[in-house]
């Protein structure tokens, strides 16, 4: 299972998604993208940031995680 859902934050565009493992569990993963035009095009991927045992769990905490990150180094 895979979900994703695009949001926009401060010039990136912030992709959480989220899939079930093995064992039922929910890896949490994110994708972001740079959208402002003045800068180069970065695209960043980070897979497996924790694990939750809800999908609902894993997305907001990639996308918590994502605007974090944005915040601190973006």
């Amino acid at each position: 299972m895979q979900n994703k859902q695009t949001q926009q934050y401060n010039g990136y565009a912030v992709q959480p998604s989220a899939h079930r493992l093995p064992d039922g569990s929910f890896s949490s993963n994110l994708l972001l993208q740079c959208t402002d035009i003045t800068r180069a095009e970065r695209r960043y991927q980070f897979y497996s940031l924790d694990y939750f045992t809800s999908e609902e769990q894993a997305l907001r905490h990639s996308a918590r995680w994502a605007r974090n990150w944005v915040d601190t180094r973006g």
